[in-house]
């Protein structure tokens, strides 16, 4: 799995705040970037914990794998 889907996943799975759960989806789309989000004071934290959790493989590839299937829009 690519950086942004499990940044995404993370996100997503991490908070139960819709707001940051419709990001999470935003940026699965590609509707909004990582760099876009690390400027918001509220995900600062959340991103750099994603990326320490990916950096040490501790996400689950399959439950990444279905949240992107679920989430990830496709456009024909």
């Amino acid at each position: 799995m690519d950086k942004v889907t499990c940044i995404a996943f993370f996100l997503y799975h991490s908070s139960k705040s819709q707001d940051i759960r419709e990001t999470a989806i935003q940026l699965l789309n590609g509707d909004v970037s990582i760099r876009d989000l690390k400027r918001i004071e509220k995900l600062q934290a959340l991103i750099l914990l994603a990326e320490s959790t990916i950096r040490r493989n501790k996400l689950d590839k399959n439950q990444v794998q279905q949240f992107a299937e679920e989430f990830m829009l496709i456009e024909l």
